[in-house]
């Protein structure tokens, strides 16, 4: 695992809300704006930038936590960008908090924490619930 991060570095991404990333389930669509769970992936996006440039050849990041406080919605159509912050390298485990905004108001915050782990290692544990 590489090193290049310390804490209070950042990475941005921005996501233009799109009609795929709405609340929709299995009786349809409940309304026109950014749902939890896209919200939720594109986090986990934002913060794994940080895990793609630490990871070495032959590791992987996977997820461990991540939670959201989802404070306000955003439309189809709008603009969402997100800030990770990394707050913490401990071993191979990388936490970052997060922030989501469209123009100045929050829509989301919340932390991410993923592990860096060796593809092989991840691979026997995959195999073990299979």
């Amino acid at each position: 695992m590489h090193h290049p991060f310390q804490p209070g570095h950042t990475k941005h991404f921005s996501r233009i809300v799109r009609p795929e990333d709405c609340a929709t389930f299995d009786n349809g669509n409940v309304h026109p704006v950014y749902a939890t769970f896209a919200l939720a992936r594109d986090a986990e996006w934002c913060c794994r930038l940080f895990v793609l440039e630490m990871k070495e050849e032959t590791e992987e990041g996977i997820g461990t936590r991540l939670t959201i406080e989802h404070s306000s919605p955003a439309l189809v159509g709008s603009r969402v960008d997100f800030t990770a912050t990394l707050t913490a390298i401990h071993q191979h485990e990388i936490t970052c908090s997060y922030e989501a905004v469209t123009g100045t108001r929050l829509i989301a915050s919340g932390i991410q924490v993923q592990k860096i782990l060796k593809r092989e290692k991840l691979e026997k544990l995959f195999e073990q619930i299979m």
